[in-house]
């Protein structure tokens, strides 16, 4: 990419146009470059799938080795078990896989740059252990409690990003560091040992609630109209550049198949899973506390200028640098952003525990970095989605919710988990050498 001031959209190619929908202002990429949005230049239905395939051939495989993998697991456990599949477990499996999902998508904004943050589960021990402490009797308020554990991440975020990106010292290095540090800051702040109860009925409902059953699906509805409204900005965008859209068809192909989805998931979680005593049925309250993560991340990496120079510096740091980028400053946010969102993996996690303990946040990240590669982020930058992180922790969660069910001990949960991280990385390095990017 070279800075210079974007042409009129009159004078570009159809393939200069669909780049520089996507780039930053006053920045003229490569034509040659990937379009991040996936959006392609194809005006029919078979030219749509054609990209598609021709992608696939390339290397550029996304989330599909992971979802495929998904579904295979979730049909071998439903035959295990006849306990998988039922409205209960799948409640319980969206419950559990909250913190992990949430911990992964933190972490693919400093994986995106080519860096790893390895502190990110003790950070969220930390500032939920200060929050559990502040909201003990006679304490804080727990909005006031939250804020300040939020702050207490965002600091720790900024701290990593000083050293990494203003000093240069190797991330591993400085979060391996952290990673070591933070646990005895969690033992003073705890106690050795010990362990304080949540006590903010508002954070223990996060996970442990229901939505009303309608509330699903007003969910569902905000969610099918917030993608459409996004889809048709996107169309509009790309009009006003002078680039082809694709046909509308495949947005409402897309639309229809999440809109299938979310409604069988919907009306799986309605039904009563509870017992005789106790009616129990609805959506979890931290399911849209995950969407709307999900959304606003996604928003932020696939449409924003900031989304964009992630791409650029895990993709070529240097090259990134010549063309105007503020690789220092664009870092330092990505490690904040990832400390934040790690806090908030935390309140998924206390709140489903009810507990903080001196171990809090201690064994959960390198399952946090595991889901993001398994769903397709790369290790060396420059490729993954929020998306991938989601699907990854999915099959990390299932694997050890499906083992759980069929009484295999602890270790083989371990070693299923490692082996599905190592075909994972050699599948991304594969289609990395594939795609020309290595080797």
């Amino acid at each position: 990419m070279s800075k210079e001031t974007n042409p009129p959209a009159s004078k570009l190619s159809p393939a200069q146009a669909a780049a520089i929908v996507d780039a930053p202002v006053g920045v003229v990429p490569d034509p040659d470059t990937p379009n991040l949005l996936g959006k392609g230049m194809s005006t029919s239905v078979g030219e749509h799938f054609q990209a598609y395939i021709q992608r696939l051939r390339g290397g550029e495989m996304g989330a599909l080795p992971a979802v495929a993998g998904l579904v295979v697991l979730m049909v071998i456990f439903s035959f295990a078990d006849s306990h998988f599949l039922t409205e209960r477990n799948i409640a319980n499996l969206l419950t559990q896989a909250a913190e992990l999902v949430t911990l992964g998508m933190a972490l693919v904004f400093v994986l995106l740059l080519g860096e790893i943050d390895l502190s990110a589960g003790v950070t969220f021990g930390v500032a939920m252990s200060v929050f559990v402490r502040l909201t003990q009797p006679d304490g804080f308020s727990w909005p006031v409690a939250l804020l300040i554990a939020l702050a207490i991440g965002f600091a720790i975020g900024f701290t990593i990003g000083f050293f990494v990106a203003k000093i240069g010292v190797p991330s591993f290095v400085v979060t391996l560091g952290l990673f070591l540090g933070l646990q005895g800051v969690i033992l003073i702040i705890i106690g050795a040992g010990g362990s304080y109860r949540v006590i903010p009925p508002q954070i223990l409902a996060i996970q442990n609630s229901n939505l009303p059953v309608w509330a699903g699906w007003a969910l569902l509805a905000i969610v099918l109209l917030l993608l459409f409204g996004v889809a048709m900005w996107d169309r509009a965008r790309r009009a006003a550049s002078g680039a082809p859209n694709p046909p509308m068809v495949v947005t409402y192909l897309k639309l229809a198949g999440i809109a299938i989805i979310g409604a069988v998931m919907v009306i799986v979680l309605n039904a009563d899973r509870g017992t005789k005593l106790k009616s129990l049925q609805g959506v979890p309250i931290v399911v849209p506390f995950i969407l709307l993560i999900f959304l606003v991340g996604t928003f932020v990496l696939d449409r924003t200028r900031y989304g964009r120079y992630l791409y650029a510096i895990g993709g070529n740091a240097e090259a990134a640098r010549r063309s105007g980028v503020n690789v220092t400053l664009v870092k330092w946010a990505a490690f904040c952003t990832c400390s934040v969102l790690a806090v908030i993996a935390g309140v998924f996690t206390v709140s489903r525990s009810g507990l903080a303990d001196a171990t809090l946040g201690r064994d959960i990240v390198l399952s946090g970095v595991a889901a993001a590669v398994v769903g397709g982020v790369s290790l060396f930058g420059g490729r993954g989605r929020l998306v991938h992180a989601v699907v990854g922790a999915f099959v990390i969660a299932v694997i050890n919710n499906g083992l759980l069910l069929i009484h295999l001990p602890a270790g083989a949960t371990l070693a299923a988990s490692g082996a599905v991280l190592i075909i994972a990385a050699t599948v991304d390095a594969l289609s990395r050498r594939r795609a020309g990017v290595v080797g």
